[in-house]
């Protein structure tokens, strides 16, 4: 299978924090797989570390009230490039992200709550038919 995979849980330090969420079990998994690692927040040009981002009504603002909306769908748009013709059999991404979360974003407000929702790139890759795995929901996927 070629896996999509958000960069950071393969270890890549492209969190908006300057770290990973690497996911040993998501690595261990992957093994036998080929992995296309993705991450349209650096693809936006924004550098790490950088400011929290949240979608608030659909739009990308920053902790500090900053839209970085055009930024954002600029990341996306490479990413979306960048896998363009590809075939790709799965794609796993890191929840709650406001690009990759799957099912849940946080809500805008940098209060950590969360609703239901999807970040950019999970809605971009949804409507372009691909399926959708939230890293935490890996184990109910026997192919992997």
């Amino acid at each position: 299978m070629r896996v999509l995979v958000s960069a950071c849980l393969l270890g890549e330090n492209c969190k908006y924090n300057g770290k990973n969420n690497r996911n040993e079990e998501l690595l261990r998994r992957l093994q036998k797989h080929e992995v296309i690692p993705v991450c349209p927040e650096m693809l936006s040009g924004l550098g790490t570390p950088r400011p929290c981002v949240e979608l608030r009504d659909g739009v990308a603002f920053n902790q500090y009230g900053e839209n970085v909306d055009a930024a954002f769908h600029t990341g996306v748009e490479r990413a979306l490039a960048q896998i363009e013709g590809q075939q790709i059999d799965l794609v796993v991404l890191q929840s709650r992200s406001p690009t990759c979360g799957v099912r849940q974003i946080y809500d805008g407000t940098f209060s950590r709550r969360l609703i239901d929702g999807q970040g950019m790139l999970a809605a971009a890759l949804q409507a372009r038919g691909y399926r959708l795995v939230d890293v935490e929901e890996i184990d109910s996927i026997p192919e992997l």
